[in-house]
């Protein structure tokens, strides 16, 4: 339960980070699914709606895989469409609360509590994976990035939506506290300790220290990936004024 949980429990060590990340995300689950729910209903979930469908046409990618789905924001926009579905979460929390909303909005999606990193599932069993701002809270992302990998079919795509957010606390420019239930973007619920955690958490993740995008598509295309190519653009028009300036969101395309 979130609240058998304590903050004082939660000590960054490089060997317990993934530890670390599942109790920060359980804590924020209850906050953070409402801040995606506002979402989902606002002009903001209509531009995430738009620039994926753009990128993965029905008639070629119908079987995705939403790495990260914490409560199954990206699996409901697009389950909604028709598309297959699947959506796994390394926080139990989030996985019930994807499934909350996916029988809230009439999505098929299907929801599963699974490692990014570990994933179960067979070669070369998806048309597409997408993700969102999830490779920078992995301790081991070049694995995450093989097994994304293997699990697409030949001519499948990875869309992958992140941000350099160890750099915005380097610069000492972090978003705080933000209350209210309107909350369409951002850290709603989350306090002054919880952020504090967070940017310790950040900062242990190596990730965080490399340049980024770069670093991400030099590395996907080193295992195998092909037309890797980034958009510092579509995101940040879709986010507008709630963007951060000190760690652009990127999108990242690679075809298998």
């Amino acid at each position: 339960m979130i609240n058998d949980i304590g903050l004082d429990d939660m000590i960054i060590d490089e060997k317990t980070l993934e530890e670390d990340v599942l109790k920060y995300w359980t804590i924020r689950t209850p906050s953070f699914s409402k801040v995606r729910e506002n979402e989902l209903m606002g002009d903001i979930g209509q531009g995430w709606h738009f620039a994926l469908r753009s990128t993965l046409p029905f008639n070629r990618y119908r079987k995705i895989l939403d790495v990260g789905t914490g409560t199954g924001f990206f699996s409901v926009l697009l389950g909604r469409d028709g598309y297959r579905m699947t959506g796994i979460d390394l926080t139990p929390a989030m996985v019930e609360e994807a499934r909350r909303e996916a029988k809230k909005f009439n999505s098929k999606a299907k929801f599963y509590v699974m490692d990014a990193q570990e994933l179960e599932f067979e070669d070369e069993s998806f048309d597409a994976i997408i993700t969102r701002n999830l490779t920078w809270t992995l301790p081991d992302v070049e694995k995450a990035y093989q097994e994304w990998f293997r699990v697409l079919r030949p001519g499948g795509r990875l869309i992958n939506y992140d941000a350099n957010y160890a750099n915005a606390i380097e610069q000492g420019n972090v978003p705080r506290t933000k209350t209210g239930d309107s909350v369409a973007y951002g850290h709603q619920g989350v306090t002054e300790e919880m952020s504090r955690l967070n940017e310790e958490i950040t900062l242990s993740m190596p990730i965080g220290h490399r340049s980024r995008p770069d670093w991400d598509k030099e590395y996907l295309e080193s295992i195998g990936f092909k037309r890797v190519f980034v958009d510092m653009d579509e995101a940040e028009n879709i986010l507008g004024l709630k963007s951060d300036p000190a760690a652009p969101m990127f999108k990242i395309i690679a075809n298998k």
